[in-house]
């Protein structure tokens, strides 16, 4: 949780967390670089089969805005949501054993990429469904109004998801019962292959909060303290039993959509100048300039990441492997038999 801010002269981050939590912010999203980029790695090298969606430029979004959660806050997330495992406190061997298929990792290798869950940590799960996580944190949030947990719920979700009838359905809601629900669109410019220039009215996807009567408001979702202070006040919002919250974090995924994305859609000239806008930098800076860390600092957080992702793609490599006798294990139904 955060600390009560003092000296509002300062940026909200580094007046809510301590050294210690900013310090490991920065280490979380050294990690989910490193992760992806290790992850990306593995593919072209033929170890990991299928797809992949990569937010490699999004880190801000994905670490600033679990900030304020405990094991008992849950999230929902997509299929573009490494950062949001990592946020969550998720273990990165396990990650990786489950994107090689393996026994060790979170779904026994079921899942991949996209589906992995950790209810342990509050984490859901991913979800391959465009917008398929928002009716899964409404009834999250009902759960957790209805027991009296004191839970709040994150449901992340991109600016695709936006006009889907799911989202307006989620969000209504929600709003209707006050359930302590945060909605956090990343809205990283394109659906796919559409700009949402092209795709959605209204030009800022947080102004459709007003249609729901609940707060709405657009940040840089580059920026961390800009996130950590528009979805802390969310959290805190719904904590306090006052409903639900819209957030959109406007960022950018430098990858294209997935592995198979030959991304011809987007100009280079644009791609260069949201790489120059890179969010692990931009927090190492911040940091520096309020004395929390050093430039030597940063380089021991980074080469820490570094060997953490290198010990995690090396448990994965040697998991092992499902045996095909288990294929039906820990399906909820199989077909009857006469």
């Amino acid at each position: 949780m955060p600390e009560t801010p003092q000296n509002t002269n300062l940026p909200y981050a580094i007046r809510a967390y301590s050294p210690e939590r900013l310090r490991e912010a920065l280490k979380k999203m050294y990690l989910v670089r490193k992760f992806e980029e290790g992850a990306e790695d593995s593919y072209m090298r033929g170890l990991i089969h299928g797809t992949m969606h990569l937010s490699i430029g999004q880190e801000a979004s994905a670490i600033g805005s679990t900030m304020a959660l405990t094991d008992e806050d849950k999230i929902t997330s997509t299929h573009r949501g490494h950062g949001h495992c990592v946020g969550k406190g998720a273990d990165l061997g396990k990650m990786f054993a489950e994107f090689f298929g393996k026994e060790t990792g979170y779904c026994k290798g079921r899942g991949g990429s996209m589906h992995i869950a950790d209810p342990s940590k509050g984490n859901l799960g991913a979800n391959g469904i465009v917008g398929g996580g928002l009716p899964i944190a409404v009834g999250a949030a009902l759960s957790a109004k209805r027991l009296g947990t004191g839970a709040v719920t994150i449901c992340f979700f991109g600016d695709g998801a936006n006009n889907e009838g799911a989202f307006h359905e989620a969000l209504n809601m929600a709003s209707i019962w006050k359930l302590p629900v945060v909605f956090v669109c990343e809205n990283n410019k394109y659906g796919m292959s559409t700009s949402t220039e092209r795709s959605t009215a209204v030009k800022n996807i947080a102004e459709r909060a007003a249609a729901y009567s609940m707060p709405g408001v657009t940040v840089d979702g580059n920026d961390f303290s800009a996130v950590t202070e528009a979805v802390d006040a969310a959290v805190e919002r719904a904590r306090a039993g006052d409903g639900p919250s819209l957030v959109e974090n406007l960022t950018y995924r430098w990858r294209g959509h997935s592995k198979s994305d030959r991304n011809r859609y987007r100009t280079k000239e644009e791609i260069n100048e949201w790489m120059g806008r890179d969010p692990i930098p931009a927090m190492a800076k911040l940091l520096m300039e309020h004395h929390i860390i050093t430039e030597d600092g940063v380089a021991a957080i980074e080469a820490e990441a570094e060997k953490i992702i290198k010990d995690a793609i090396e448990f994965a490599t040697n998991g092992p492997d499902p045996k095909v006798e288990a294929v039906t294990r820990d399906v909820y139904t199989t077909e009857a038999t006469a």
